[in-house]
């Protein structure tokens, strides 16, 4: 919609409906893989942006997603340990520490327990998960064996970024300390 001036304005927000609840939802999930907690999060913003232009209890709304959520998760839509394990997989392969990987899930509403299991899952596929997530953190920055031929080297710095990172420093002095990349790769494999 547009004032007469012609800017722009916000259209009014649907009413809140189990049904249009359970679209949102849906579409939500559509896009993006997401914990109970982030979709839970996504319509009470809707909520509260319908109450706040028609008015009403936001506590029965507050009822309606939560119907809404039991919903999706009989459904099999939402499964918090499935996304748990898949998001530490993928944060472990983009060189993220299991420090890190606790924290991103925690943010994303994961409870303890799920975030426990997830990252016993990946301690079950990997050894050593943080050593492997250091040696493609190692690879992506070019650091220590990684690094080119050319390449100045200042151990201070290459260190001081995998903390920075989230690594611990043996860890890190363990990776960095790879005579080549066959050495480093080495290191992960059992």
């Amino acid at each position: 919609m547009r004032n007469r001036l012609g800017w722009g304005m916000r259209k009014a927000p649907p009413k809140i409906t189990p049904s249009y609840l359970e679209n949102a939802a849906l579409h939500y999930l559509e896009r993006f893989a997401a914990s109970s907690a982030s979709v839970r999060r996504v319509l009470m913003r809707k909520v509260d942006r319908a109450l706040e232009h028609w008015g009403g209890e936001r506590s029965e709304a507050a009822a309606q997603v939560d119907a809404t959520m039991a919903k999706l998760a009989r459904l099999g839509y939402l499964d918090d340990s499935a996304y748990a394990a898949t998001k530490a997989r993928a944060l472990n392969r983009q060189g993220r520490p299991v420090r890190v990987i606790r924290a991103a899930l925690a943010t994303k509403g994961v409870d303890g327990d799920t975030t426990a299991a997830a990252l016993d899952g990946l301690t079950q596929e990997l050894a050593e998960p943080d050593l492997a997530a250091a040696i493609r953190f190692a690879r992506k920055r070019r650091l220590g064996p990684f690094r080119k031929a050319d390449a100045a080297a200042d151990p201070r710095k290459e260190l001081a970024a995998m903390a920075r990172a989230g690594f611990d420093l043996d860890t890190a002095r363990r990776v960095l300390a790879a005579a080549d990349e066959e050495a480093a790769e080495a290191l992960a494999t059992p």
